[in-house]
């Protein structure tokens, strides 16, 4: 009985061909310049790349969005996203044959997944809070697998028409570059301009086109090529309509997870800032993170200013580092005495939304437009560096420690920066987290304060937003009480400001470390007291 072999398909009869005479076909290959196939699929390399980068890039971003500590968390979902790159790599040899139409079919399914992601765990993150990391994950882990398995393909693909020492620079060159131009246009352009789940259904798009390319390439080689054709269109339609209904996925996620109706929200290269209207009058919310409410800010922002600009009984030059949102600029205009007041915020979109937006300068009166306000866009740590004015007062007004980017403008070589700026009789006040609720975190702010030279005071405050606030009055003399207070406030009077610096025994000192760059211990704290909280 004589056995007949099947026949050979057309792929796999080109495989053979070129794998007999590699060297043959690359020299007229190379003879006669690249070939539109080889431009096209170096091309391709430079948008597999871009794509994969800039799905790295928002799980990140998002992660430290939603869960804080953005060292932490970019740390994970780098190594977790690396490791899956390289199982995918290692999972790239067991597909041997129809590489054009594993590699269409992989770029379809990077196409939804990585296109998808920030849409799906932004709902997820509101809808399904308690399982919004193990879906990350997941995510992160399947969109890093099929990434790692394309460069494999197309090199495999791309090597039946380039000598191996060319393919291996060519496709890392274009990899490389894709990469860059990604890593650039992600915080200055993609992040502002369109947003978080626009700009992931726009890369997932690309992706799609890559697939459609693909299919265009290989169409002689492509079995069930109808097929191939319907998916591209659905996945390409999919993607382009959930792009132009990205503005909605948004608001039901935030709609959801802030509670109230959002009617602000901007995505910057720093952060996503929030702002919503409900019972509580406007809230504000910077990466998830409640700032403000209407309700009971002045509370706060009273108690924030007063203390320090009424002890020191004649302040002409304040500055205020952070509050971008011109509350407590507010506060500090009530002075007659003050002649300038300059303003460092790092975000420029906060402080051209609370100087533009008519319900916004409604909150601050307005205050980001007086004449005696300069405002200055800059990281404070670079400013106090390289600031040569002294100022009578500063008012540090910056998130909580949530992370080590916030972390180190807590720490003891910040405070000796701040002190380098103090005029001699000059007093700084410090937001400084909730003494009942992080009160080891409260008490290391304290102590490093110290720890820089400063005479430090503390004090708190009952918000009812935030519950118990606390604050650090810091300066070379004293703090003393003062003898008056500006007119019209609705929480300080003299009467009530010495409870303030009086704590029971529940918020009451504790040993602590001192808050360095070289360890940011009041980070790890900070998520330590906190994170008990949320978990019960």
């Amino acid at each position: 009985m004589s056995l007949r072999p099947e026949p050979a398909t057309p792929t796999e009869v080109s495989d053979v061909v070129w794998r007999s005479t590699p060297h043959a076909h690359a020299s007229a290959s190379l003879a006669a310049g690249p070939r539109p196939i080889e431009l096209a699929l170096l091309a391709s390399v430079f948008l597999i790349a871009a794509c994969g980068l800039l799905y790295e890039l928002a799980a990140g971003t998002l992660a430290s969005y939603l869960l804080g500590d953005s060292v932490l968390q970019f740390s994970t979902i780098i190594g977790t996203y690396l490791f899956a790159m390289g199982l995918g790599s290692w999972a790239s040899r067991y597909l041997e044959r129809q590489l054009p139409a594993h590699f269409l079919r992989i770029e379809l399914l990077v196409a939804c997944v990585g296109g998808a992601m920030p849409a799906v765990l932004f709902l997820a993150s509101a809808y399904l809070p308690t399982a919004f990391q193990l879906l990350l994950y997941l995510m992160v882990l399947a969109v890093g697998s099929l990434v790692g398995l394309e460069i494999p393909l197309v090199m495999r693909i791309l090597k039946r028409q380039i000598q191996f020492k060319q393919l291996v620079s060519q496709v890392l060159t274009f990899d490389y570059l894709g990469a860059l131009v990604v890593s650039l246009a992600f915080p200055l352009l993609l992040l502002p301009y369109l947003g978080l789940i626009r700009t992931g259904l726009l890369f997932g798009f690309l992706n799609a086109c890559v697939a459609l390319w693909a299919l265009w390439l290989f169409r002689h080689e492509l079995r069930r090529l109808r097929a191939h054709a319907l998916a591209c269109a659905g996945v390409l339609i999919a993607l382009l309509a959930g792009a132009i209904g990205a503005d909605r996925i948004t608001s039901l996620a935030e709609d959801k997870f802030y509670q109230d109706r959002v009617v602000l929200g901007v995505s910057t290269p720093y952060q996503r800032i929030v702002v919503t209207r409900g019972r509580q009058g406007y809230r504000l919310f910077l990466n998830g993170n409640l700032q403000f409410a209407e309700r009971d800010e002045y509370r706060y922002h009273e108690a924030l200013v007063h203390p320090v600009m009424a002890a020191h009984g004649h302040p002409q030059r304040v500055a205020v580092l952070g509050g971008g949102d011109g509350m407590a600029v507010r506060e500090i205009l009530k002075y007659p005495s003050v002649q300038q007041v300059t303003l460092v915020e790092l975000d420029p979109e906060m402080t051209r939304l609370f100087s533009t937006r008519p319900e916004l300068l409604g909150l601050n009166h307005s205050a980001l437009l007086d004449p005696r306000v300069k405002v200055v866009n800059a990281d404070a740590f670079q400013w106090l560096q390289s600031e040569a004015d002294s100022f009578d007062v500063i008012v540090v007004d910056f998130p909580d420690p949530t992370n080590f980017a916030i972390g180190k403008l807590y720490t003891q070589s910040f405070y000796a920066l701040l002190d380098q700026r103090l005029a001699a009789s000059g007093y700084a006040v410090i937001q400084t987290t909730s003494p009942l609720v992080a009160r080891k975190s409260f008490w290391t702010v304290v102590h490093t304060v110290e720890a820089a030279g400063l005479q430090a005071t503390a004090y708190h405050a009952h918000v009812p937003s935030f519950g118990e606030w606390g604050y650090v009055i810091a300066g070379r003399r004293p703090w003393h009480q003062p003898a008056t207070l500006p007119e019209g406030l609705r929480f300080l009077n003299l009467g009530s400001l010495p409870l303030l610096f009086d704590f029971p025994q529940d918020m009451g000192p504790v040993p602590t470390g001192i808050n360095r760059l070289s360890n940011q211990i009041l980070v790890h704290t900070y998520e330590q007291e906190w994170g008990q909280v949320v978990a019960h």
